[in-house]
């Protein structure tokens, strides 16, 4: 049976059950339920905290799970990234009251507030700055003010948040994070990992891709398949009409509107858009 571990509440669930509801696994109904159990699927879903699923999957009491990157590489787990899930993004950033750090070199034998300790001090180390990390649960931006820190490190959006406690961004980002699936090292459940990866790229290639349908001369074809390179290769068919073709492809989702515009300025009629539920590429 296939163990996986998923964050039990916020948006980061939210989103998780909704990609592993398209993936056709069964997803609670109730959110007080921590333990779920999808016979059809020979799966066993356990609902924990975010910051634990890491580790859990590292100590291999569960097979899989889905988390953050940033909390992967804080906890320190033996687990290892499969795939990305196109959901969950944030960008780690230093900030400092302005005009008093500008760059990394200038956080040596500094303190650095974060609630990401095992992240950022990994950072420094190899980097060879010496600076103490000083955990904090919860908000830090205003460890600085408080006398706590001389710099913070944490999730940046917009900034709004660190200029409203007087702070500045500086330096590169310390992480890109996005939401992530995990495996244990040593997982034995390999196979059925394999399986939900097939299935959960499916549920990414359908958000990102639609059918399109259209109708062209044949003389046209070579032309309109440069509109319409496809994912792998679109599918010409001939139609009662020797003059004409049926052409089916694949077309990025954000680009539908252009690709339609494109192709009847071209000759194209009949053009048709369909969305992916499923597939298997």
């Amino acid at each position: 049976m296939l163990r996986v571990a998923v964050p039990n509440k916020g948006s980061l669930s939210e989103a998780a059950a909704e990609m592993l509801h398209e993936a056709g696994y069964r997803q609670r109904r109730d959110a007080r339920e921590l333990v779920l159990r999808d016979p059809d699927n020979d799966a066993e879903f356990f609902f924990l905290r975010p910051r634990d699923i890491a580790v859990y999957v590292g100590s291999g009491t569960v097979d899989a799970g889905i988390t953050g990157r940033d909390l992967l590489l804080d906890s320190g787990a033996e687990a290892v990234e499969v795939m990305t899930l196109g959901f969950g993004g944030s960008t780690f950033r230093f900030a400092a009251l302005p005009g008093t750090i500008s760059q990394l070199s200038d956080l040596s034998s500094r303190r650095v507030a974060t609630s990401y300790p095992g992240l950022v001090d990994g950072y420094l180390r190899e980097r060879g700055v010496t600076a103490t990390v000083v955990r904090l649960d919860g908000a830090v931006e205003t460890a600085v003010s408080l006398g706590v820190a001389d710099v913070v490190a944490d999730v940046v959006s917009t900034g709004t948040t660190l200029r409203g406690a007087g702070l500045e961004v500086f330096g590169e980002p310390i992480l890109e994070s996005e939401a992530i699936l995990i495996r244990s090292r040593d997982s034995t459940s390999g196979a059925a990992v394999e399986v939900m990866v097939r299935r959960l790229q499916g549920v990414l290639v359908a958000r990102q891709w639609v059918l399109m349908d259209y109708d062209v001369r044949v003389d046209l074809v070579d032309k309109a398949c440069e509109i319409t390179p496809g994912f792998e290769s679109p599918t010409v068919s001939p139609l009662h009409d020797q003059g004409w073709v049926a052409v089916r492809v694949m077309v990025p989702r954000r680009q539908t509107n252009q690709v339609m515009d494109d192709l009847y300025a071209l000759g194209a009629r009949a053009i048709l858009v369909t969305s992916i539920h499923a597939c298997r590429i």
